[in-house]
């Protein structure tokens, strides 16, 4: 396989773990592959230094999910790795051996690196730190290579073509994640009422919107749907916002790509987030009417500001069900709801499934708009 043939199949793989984990395995096979290493491993960390919290999009080796190394990495290893701090500090996107960021003593001390690393390949790994927001960063770590002890140049400038695509990943994928949405088909994405959902087909034209997207597009405050397209209101955001649609939806035969951008808004109030997620189309398919691009627009402002007491006083809930509905509704797990609330996660799962019960409902979708209508405050 060539270079481009393997780029594009990474790229490709992307698009489709970004929207399921389902796909995670192939792409960090394709990864591991396309960059002469044995695996990959994607860790995001998010949150202030006092209470940073790792999760993990996968750690793979040879093409298998290796649950178990990450999970004993992070219980045994974490806390006290001599990396992790330095990493927090690399400049975006730079390129470094993992011997690199230990000291010259700690490469004959550090447990972690004597003991963990040798055991899954990774004395000679490389790692590369991606700015994913001011709080949250995704870390790549590549094993090390299948070929010899040293890294090649052509090694070096795949990984670096590759970066963009693998940020543009962990965006999409924790925008998924954070409103509920992450293996959702796209019919069901237009069931979800914390993100707008837009489907593009091949030419661009607009073929779907859920509720929250189509309020948006009626306000045209920022956003707007002219004739079928989407268009901004400044025209330095327009121009952008063609360019990543032209960049999503190319020509047949080049590699479509994802992108982001802040659309702002004439009013002063909070721009609007948006992503623009290729979707593969089937070959045979020749009519306008398939999905071949996903847009996602996070318009916090819009957000509506529920009372509590005014859920539980409508909808005739107790107050301690009307907090984890309200709680629900603004997009938390229930382990979230367990940490707010100070309750065992199966207490919270019984007060879920009264809340049920009670309002008639079984999806999560139909109790947010219960919620969301029932108490919203004058303000919102």
């Amino acid at each position: 396989m060539n270079q481009r043939d393997a780029f594009d199949r990474v790229v490709a793989s992307l698009h489709e773990a970004a929207l399921d984990d389902a796909h995670l395995a192939a792409a960090s096979l394709l990864i591991g592959e396309a960059c002469g290493s044995q695996g990959s491993s994607l860790l995001i960390g998010q949150g202030p230094a006092d209470n940073f919290r790792v999760s993990s999009a996968g750690y793979y080796l040879r093409g298998e999910r290796r649950e178990d190394i990450h999970l004993e990495y992070l219980t045994t290893y974490h806390s006290h790795d001599e990396r992790v701090a330095r990493v927090r500090q690399l400049p975006d996107s730079r390129v470094v051996h993992v011997s690199d960021l230990y000291s010259a003593r700690e490469l004959k001390t550090s447990p972690t690196y004597n003991e963990f690393l040798p055991r899954i390949s990774g004395q000679n790994s490389l790692l590369v730190r991606l700015v994913l927001s001011p709080d949250a960063h995704l870390t790549l770590s590549l094993p090390d290579p299948v070929q010899g002890d040293a890294w090649g140049s052509n090694q070096f400038k795949m990984i670096e073509r590759l970066l963009p695509h693998i940020r543009q990943f962990a965006r999409v994928r924790r925008t998924l994640a954070g409103t509920k949405a992450l293996g959702a088909s796209l019919t069901e994405l237009l069931d979800n009422t914390l993100a707008g959902v837009i489907h593009l087909d091949r030419s661009g034209r607009i073929v779907a919107t859920n509720d929250r997207a189509r309020a948006v597009l009626g306000r045209k405050n920022g956003l707007r749907d002219e004739g079928g397209l989407l268009s901004a209101w400044l025209p330095v955001d327009r121009d952008r916002l063609e360019r990543l649609l032209a960049e999503a939806l190319p020509l047949r035969g080049s590699q479509a790509a994802g992108g982001s951008m802040l659309i702002r808004r004439p009013s002063g109030m909070p721009g609007l987030t948006l992503h623009v997620h290729p979707m593969r189309v089937p070959q045979m398919s020749f009519g306008t009417s398939s999905v071949a691009a996903l847009v996602l627009v996070m318009d916090v402002a819009s957000r509506p500001t529920v009372d509590a007491r005014r859920v539980s006083e409508v909808l005739g809930l107790t107050p301690a069900e009307s907090r984890v509905a309200v709680l629900l509704a603004s997009g938390k797990t229930v382990p979230d709801i367990s940490v707010a609330t100070g309750r065992q996660e199966s207490t919270i799962q019984t007060h879920i499934k009264r809340i049920h019960r009670k309002l008639g409902v079984s999806r999560r979708a139909d109790l947010v708009r219960l919620v969301l209508s029932a108490g919203a405050s004058p303000d919102s």
